[in-house]
């Protein structure tokens, strides 16, 4: 299977839990400097990024059973385009450091934190993601540099 054709073919939810919901949803619209595109009752969704992925926030009541409010299992890392910034806004906004910068390999740097809600948020510079977005917009080399075009 290629890149194209595999089973997973991209990112297209990412569901993080709260048992505060309205105050996980106003922090939320406070990082990321817009309000949800979707809302109802327990879940607020926005379209995050390059391409408009799905980060959806849900009320901690519905989530699957058993639930450990214990933070582990897979971390989504976002890439950013300064890691620094980021993580340091990310503190700014209450965030708890969970993983200090840490460099994977040349361009590769990631860094984690544990939102307000007990949510682990990575977040990453990676040159493949750069490459992927230059390869699809127009203007690749904008992308390239971490400042799409459009």
């Amino acid at each position: 299977m290629n890149a194209s054709t595999g089973i997973l073919r991209g990112m297209s939810n990412v569901s993080y839990w709260a048992a505060d919901h309205a105050a996980a949803t106003a922090w939320y619209t406070e990082m990321l400097g817009m309000p949800p595109y979707f809302q109802m009752p327990g879940y607020a969704e926005w379209r995050v990024g390059d391409y408009g992925h799905e980060l959806g926030l849900i009320d901690a009541r519905y989530a699957p059973q058993p639930w450990s409010d214990v933070p582990g299992g897979a971390v989504l890392n976002w890439h950013v385009d300064d890691i620094r910034v980021a993580l340091d806004r990310l503190l700014e906004l209450g965030a708890t450091m969970r993983e200090e910068i840490r460099e994977r390999g040349e361009g590769f740097t990631t860094a984690a934190v544990l939102d307000p809600f007990g949510n682990v948020l990575g977040v990453m510079t990676n040159p493949h993601y750069l490459q992927v977005l230059a390869d699809a917009t127009p203007d690749g080399e904008a992308a390239r540099a971490g400042h799409p075009a459009g």
